[in-house]
């Protein structure tokens, strides 16, 4: 899957990340309330710059496996403020997961769940996918009340599932498929 670049929401641009978004990238990505409910923690400058090296490579889906981890830029404050994920979980059996992940002083005000609505767009109407899931920590209630309001539904809480940051964690698995997709635009 080829995009042209930028996609465009009400307010967002999503974009392939870029080298001269280090700044704002690493503005969100070494703050520790962002990593709270994450397995990744805090970064380094030097460590966010090789991150951010690789996603600057990944601008399209063309395999299995692969995930696409665009900048969220936030034209109105000339900067990125979070990024968006869609992953190619099977070719075989149309599956997907999306992601997103916002820096705090942006939180609450409806951008995540403006990137995450272009990510169904792209799964289900540009990979042609099946089903796509969302999973995060129960304890993350904002992330899971906007799968709800993304119209996802709640397959599933695995309890104490695994040992997450030093305790036992669980985890919710939030998923859409295709004709609930549709239904709901």
């Amino acid at each position: 899957m080829r995009l042209d670049y930028p996609l465009i929401t009400g307010r967002l641009l999503l974009r392939p990340f870029e080298p001269t978004d280090l700044d704002d990238f690493h503005a969100y990505r070494s703050r520790p309330e962002v990593f709270r409910y994450l397995y990744d923690e805090p970064v380094s400058r030097e460590e966010c710059a090789d991150l951010l090296a690789k996603l600057v490579a990944d601008n399209e889906l063309t395999g299995e496996g692969q995930r696409l981890t665009l900048a969220i830029h936030l034209p109105e404050a000339g900067r990125v403020i979070g990024s968006a994920m869609l992953k190619w979980r099977s070719e075989s059996n149309r599956q997907g997961e999306i992601g997103y992940s916002l820096d705090p002083e942006f939180q609450g005000r409806g951008y995540a769940s403006e990137a995450a609505r272009k990510m169904l767009e792209l799964g289900f109407d540009g990979l042609g996918l099946h089903r796509v899931v969302a999973e995060c920590d129960p304890r993350n209630e904002p992330s899971w009340r906007l799968m709800e309001r993304l119209g996802m539904r709640r397959e599933a809480h695995f309890r104490e599932l695994e040992v997450f940051k030093g305790e036992w964690g669980d985890l919710f698995v939030y998923a859409m498929l295709a004709e609930e997709y549709r239904a709901t635009r």
